[in-house]
C-alpha cells in the first residue's frame, strides 16, 4: 500500500455556525493521507499514483465554501477524493480550527475521519 500525505496545510476560510466564524473567518489545518495499492512498481508515472497537488486544489476549492460543521467538512472531501481519484482505496483526513471562538480554551479544536472506498455511500 502506498501513501500520499499532504501535512499541515493552512487555509484561511469562513466555516463555523456562528455568524462572527462566517464572517471573520479562522485558519484551519488539514491532513490527508490516501492510501492505493501500486498497479506496477516501481511508481514511475504520475498516472500510476494520485496527484496531490490535484488533492490540494480539490480541497482549496472546497474549503472556499462556508460551512456550519468540520464533520461536514471532513466527510464531503473524504467523497471527493474517492469519486475523483479511482486509484485510492482509503482516505484519512483531519481538519483543525486553529482559533476556535471558545472563551478562554488555549488551543483548537478539530475533526478527523476515516473512509474506505468500499464502504462509501451517501453520508
Amino acid at each position: 500500500m502506498l501513501s500520499i500525505h499532504l501535512h499541515n496545510i493552512i487555509i484561511f476560510a469562513h466555516h463555523g455556525i456562528y455568524e462572527e466564524e462566517k464572517l471573520l473567518g479562522n485558519e484551519f489545518e488539514l491532513n490527508i493521507t490516501i492510501k492505493h495499492s501500486p498497479q506496477r512498481l516501481p511508481v514511475k508515472h504520475l498516472e500510476d499514483t494520485v496527484d496531490y497537488i490535484a488533492v490540494y486544489e480539490l480541497v482549496k476549492k472546497r474549503m472556499a465554501v462556508p460551512t456550519s460543521l468540520l464533520e461536514t467538512l471532513a466527510t464531503e472531501i473524504a467523497q471527493q477524493i474517492l469519486a475523483q481519484f479511482s486509484l485510492a482505496e482509503t482516505v484519512f483526513i483531519s481538519i483543525r480550527k486553529l482559533y476556535p471562538p471558545v472563551s478562554q480554551l488555549n488551543g483548537s479544536v478539530g475533526v478527523s475521519f476515516d473512509l474506505k472506498r468500499n464502504s462509501v455511500k451517501e453520508l
